[in-house]
């Protein structure tokens, strides 16, 4: 993952432990092809809250997403981009928020689709969307669109020693 800089740590936790290295979280991210267990928040346009899960991967500092073009989501975050990301990671349970944007740029789609390879999601470009065999069974027929997700404030909750709550922010 890119290296990125928080401009701002405060520490969460009320039990005397240290702030969390933004590292950690980073880290972590930067391990992974694809996140564990993620869920998506995001409004509706009358203003109540939606939540999904997700399947993710982080990739340069930020996190990139599918999402169907009729789904839920999708028409969430046409009307208002910002949105939460939150997952489970292997010592540190991490909420991002940010906005996401709709990626239509080809040498991104092939980007991101390679990588999504590399996981094991035979995904294929088609247009300005991907396309595969199969996808989550809530994420109906493709195409799908591929959003990134840039974050501007991480949380995080450790659930390994050291334990600790430390919120960072970003510049976007």
């Amino acid at each position: 993952m890119a290296e990125r800089t928080p401009f701002e740590t405060k520490n969460l936790d009320n039990y005397g432990n240290a702030p969390l290295p933004w590292s950690r979280p980073r880290d972590l991210l930067a391990a992974l092809i694809f996140l564990p267990t993620t869920f998506l928040g995001t409004t509706r346009p009358d203003g109540r809250p939606h939540a999904a899960g997700i399947g993710a991967l982080p990739l340069d500092g930020d996190i990139y997403f599918t999402s169907g073009p009729g789904a839920r989501k999708s028409r969430n975050l046409a009307a208002n981009p910002a949105c939460t990301i939150a997952t489970r990671l292997a010592t540190i349970d991490l909420v991002l928020e940010g906005a996401a944007v709709r990626v239509t740029a080809g040498p991104t789609l092939e980007r991101l689709a390679a990588r999504c390879r590399e996981g094991g999601w035979p995904v294929q470009v088609a247009g300005d969307a991907f396309t595969a065999p199969y996808s989550a069974p809530s994420a109906g027929p493709p195409p799908w669109h591929l959003y990134r997700f840039t974050f501007h404030t991480a949380i995080g909750n450790a659930t390994a020693e050291p334990h600790g709550a430390t919120r960072w922010r970003f510049a976007v």
